[in-house]
């Protein structure tokens, strides 16, 4: 499947490089490129795009702020960050606006062709660094005990489900890791996301956060 791509960065010559190598890979067609937010938002919604690559740091409009519009209006557009920042204060707020992936500029095309087929696919295009972040942040949540009742309805399973969707892993690494099959996985996904009145991984994630649903890495919902 093919994947149509915008490009948004405030520098011309990485905009055009990158559109150059994405342009070179399989699976990516770059339909679109914009300079700052505001252009990348008025791209989408003339486009057909199923990913932007959005920079963060950007005049008018920033990453985040145009990640916020696209999730809001186009919630069927995937936003993976690729930036040069790898801080904390550029990766939670990019996440909670909605990011599905993150990654940095020294990301070779096929990182970032993954990222896309990661994010396309429902599941989490985050950089190994990303990654390891987002798991010192969970594991610095405090676990619910096993007295607390689960917001929203949510069962000890759903929560288990939740907090290893927070730990960037797919369906199918999910169903894996609790013996379950896919199909089953989905079916808890879907139901997390009514209960919790979210729509996407990423809000899942902030909800997980708000709620204290978090779990440590290796702790198990009994």
């Amino acid at each position: 499947m093919t994947a149509r791509v915008i490009v948004v960065d405030d520098q011309a010559v990485v905009r055009e490089g990158i559109v150059m190598l994405l342009g070179l890979m399989p699976g990516i067609d770059v339909v679109g490129a914009a300079k700052d937010g505001l252009e990348a938002v008025t791209l989408v919604g003339e486009l057909a795009t199923d990913v932007v690559l959005m920079d963060l740091r950007m005049p008018r409009c920033d990453g985040v702020e145009a990640t916020r519009l696209i999730r809001e209006r186009y919630p069927a557009t995937q936003v993976v960050v690729l930036t040069t920042y790898d801080d904390d204060d550029s990766l939670f707020p990019a996440l909670r606006a909605g990011a599905r992936g993150y990654l940095t500029k020294d990301a070779g095309g096929d990182e970032i062709v993954k990222a896309v087929q990661d994010v396309m696919a429902g599941d989490a295009g985050l950089a190994p660094g990303a990654q390891r972040r987002l798991l010192e942040r969970v594991s610095a949540v405090p676990a619910v005990t096993e007295r607390e009742a689960a917001p929203d309805g949510l069962t000890a399973r759903e929560t288990e489900v939740l907090s290893l969707v927070a730990e960037g892993l797919s369906n199918h690494d999910i169903a894996r890791r609790l013996h379950i099959g896919a199909a089953t996985v989905k079916t808890h996904i879907n139901n997390i996301f009514a209960k919790a009145g979210v729509r996407d991984r990423a809000q899942a994630v902030r909800y997980a956060y708000q709620h204290g649903l978090i779990r440590p890495p290796g702790t198990n919902v009994t």
